[in-house]
């Protein structure tokens, strides 16, 4: 896995709590970062699980734009 360098900016009681369960769980601060902005994505993931969407030549030519236009639509809403 490719790991990028960002910078955040925190209130500095936050920080303090964030040293402390880095040093509770003998972890560093950017894998406890890491694991709670895991966690809070997939509690609050919009994007639409669809398994059966693949990559691949099914000769319906209208198959991709039918697909673009599902994953356009709102979650539980017909049409």
């Amino acid at each position: 896995m490719t790991t990028k360098r960002t910078s955040i900016l925190l209130e500095a009681t936050l920080l303090d709590r964030l040293d402390r369960a880095a040093r509770r769980s003998a972890r560093t601060k950017t894998a406890v970062i890491a694991e709670a902005l895991e966690s809070w994505l997939a509690e609050h993931d919009v994007t639409p699980d669809l398994p059966f969407v693949a990559i691949g030549r099914s000769g319906h030519g209208r198959l991709s734009l039918d697909g673009r236009s599902m994953l356009r639509r709102r979650p539980g809403r017909n049409g």
